[in-house]
């Protein structure tokens, strides 16, 4: 006999997601967190190559107990985050991009629920589309996620 059973989660049979570099998951209008631990910014500064003192001099700000990417005054999109004149918007450090960003869109409040997977996919044109993630894959994104 079976005590507690584990409901499926709503996205059990997968859920597509491409990433198509458009920046919007980087860009503001409202300021937020990108956690970045020591060693994500040590090898931001060896992809950059330049000294780690000036990843945490010029690009990342001290919160809390922690260390968030430093976003643009007048924008507040992601320092890392180039936009040319062509429309094309690329992560200067996307082959070393934080977790946080490695993540997404498999965060926990975008995969509350149906409805909140559909408000994510309105501002990234990378939802829903593309390669089909399982849901183990999901979930180890998730999980990877917190704490």
């Amino acid at each position: 006999m079976k005590i507690f059973s584990a409901k499926a989660p709503w996205y059990a049979a997968g859920l597509a997601f491409e990433c198509i570099h458009c920046g919007q998951c980087c860009a503001g209008p409202e300021e937020g967190y990108v956690w970045v631990t020591q060693e994500e910014i040590a090898q931001i500064a060896e992809h950059l190559s330049v000294p780690v003192s000036q990843v945490h001099r010029e690009c990342v700000r001290k919160v809390r107990r922690g260390y968030s990417l430093v976003e643009r005054a007048d924008s507040k999109d992601c320092i890392f985050l180039k936009h040319s004149p062509e429309g094309d918007n690329n992560c200067m450090i996307y082959p070393v991009r934080p977790r946080q960003c490695r993540t997404w869109p498999f965060w926990n409040a975008n995969l509350s629920n149906p409805d909140a997977w559909a408000q994510a996919a309105t501002r990234c044109g990378g939802i829903n589309r593309g390669k089909l993630h399982s849901c183990d894959e999901i979930e180890a994104n998730r999980n990877a996620t917190r704490g």
